[in-house]
């Protein structure tokens, strides 16, 4: 028993000090908030950066970006990059604006901007989203970027005592008056660009896969039944 939880101690010992050379080696090309995981590749660990995601080899030499695809045996795939990033998405929760549907079958998350009119057609349709058992959570992307106006306002929306209650009021042409600075919405923003967000809305699931744009109530439904 002794040796082995010896054996297990150098193991650990030896992966802290592996991750360790890679955080140093990504941290000189520039990259931040470096987070590395395990992947299902041998001698590839994935790094969630402020940057990227990016894959790593175990010696640091060789970085690689872009999507992880796995096929599946029968012949459908799915995006290892939006998995690893899903933990992360859910620990935002708190800092959401959810619409809760009261028999609750699945879970979206949505990257939104208030100025965009596919999200205004979403939000306009919460309740049918609800009535569907969809749980809707809304995460800003200020499309125009952190300088952008919308980008204050959310933060102002995101910083209400009320959220929700401001979020309604701006869907409804009350938008903020109080400009306030982007740092809320800046983590937001971050982790749309991970997702790699080019457009509002972005509609992610509860099992981290990406579905893309405004999809109709009963669309989403479908989607997210064959999903499951």
């Amino acid at each position: 028993m002794k040796k082995l939880a010896l054996a297990l101690a150098l193991s650990v010992a030896a992966t802290s000090a592996l991750a360790g050379e890679l955080e140093n080696k990504l941290t000189n090309l520039g990259m931040t908030n470096i987070d590395v995981q395990a992947t299902p590749l041998p001698g590839i660990k994935a790094a969630i950066t402020d940057q990227g995601v990016f894959y790593v080899s175990d010696n640091g030499d060789y970085v690689l970006q872009g999507d992880l695809i796995k096929i599946k045996p029968n012949g459908d795939f799915e995006n290892l990059k939006e998995k690893l990033l899903l933990g992360k998405l859910n620990a935002m929760e708190k800092e959401m604006i959810i619409y809760p549907a009261k028999q609750q079958k699945y879970v979206v998350t949505v990257f939104m901007d208030i100025t965009c009119h596919y999200c205004h057609l979403l939000f306009e349709q919460i309740k049918d989203y609800n009535d569907l058992g969809i749980t809707v959570r809304f995460l800003a992307f200020p499309r125009g970027g952190l300088s952008a106006k919308s980008a204050q306002q959310m933060e102002a929306i995101w910083t209400a005592k009320d959220r929700t209650e401001a979020l309604n009021k701006a869907e409804n042409g009350e938008l903020p008056k109080n400009l306030v600075k982007a740092n809320v919405v800046a983590k937001q923003y971050a982790l749309g660009l991970q997702y790699g967000v080019q457009g509002t809305p972005t509609i992610v699931t509860d099992t981290g896969t990406v579905l893309g744009g405004y999809l109709k109530p009963k669309e989403l439904l479908k989607a997210l039944e064959s999903e499951h």
